[in-house]
């Protein structure tokens, strides 16, 4: 394993690590490697949270979208003069 030093950490996050720190329940080191783990992806897929959402429109769902959301594809001839 490597060791790593972090030098000229700002305060404020030092505050903030500190913060996280006590939040829970964890060493710092132990809290920073998992905050550098989630941040970078490492150990886990990298998502956006949206994938969950995908494909789960039934054709009902997207006719309705679709009817609702129509407006928005027709020109006001009145704001183009």
């Amino acid at each position: 394993m490597k060791h790593l030093t972090i030098r000229n950490v700002p305060d404020e996050l030092a505050s903030a690590l500190e913060r996280e720190k006590n939040r829970r329940g964890e060493s710092l080191n132990q809290t920073v490697i998992e905050l550098l783990e989630q941040g970078l992806g490492v150990g886990t897929s990298r998502s956006n949270g949206l994938g969950r959402l995908g494909g789960t429109w039934s054709e009902d769902d997207y006719q309705r979208f679709e009817e609702a959301t129509a407006v928005f594809e027709r020109i006001d001839p009145e704001l183009w003069r």
